[in-house]
């Protein structure tokens, strides 16, 4: 069904091969795209993000909280206003599925 295709990168310019099970798993996913970028430049781009999690995720800011399940210290990526309580994240694993 699938057969190998050559695409051109477009941070880099160069050609690389959209395999024929790249191309059943991007059907699979119902991707629609084409990829557009070389594997070495999706991988480079994917560093320079933070590993797919933005640009800010190496300097998301941290503040103090006491988990209200175990009492531990911990830090949380948000400012806890105090109304609902917090979690430290082994409780808030433990419970995902009441949270």
């Amino acid at each position: 069904m699938f057969q190998d295709r050559t695409l051109t990168c477009r941070d880099c310019g160069r050609e690389f091969a959209f395999t024929a099970s790249e191309q059943q798993f991007f059907a699979e996913r119902e991707f629609t795209n084409d990829p557009s970028r070389c594997p070495e430049c999706r991988s480079a781009r994917k560093q320079n993000r933070g590993n797919g999690r933005g640009p800010r995720s190496s300097q998301r800011e941290m503040y103090p909280a006491v988990c209200a399940a175990c009492g531990v210290d911990t830090m949380v990526p948000f400012r806890p206003s105090g109304d609902r309580p917090v979690y430290c994240s082994d409780c808030f694993a433990k419970n995902r599925s009441r949270y």
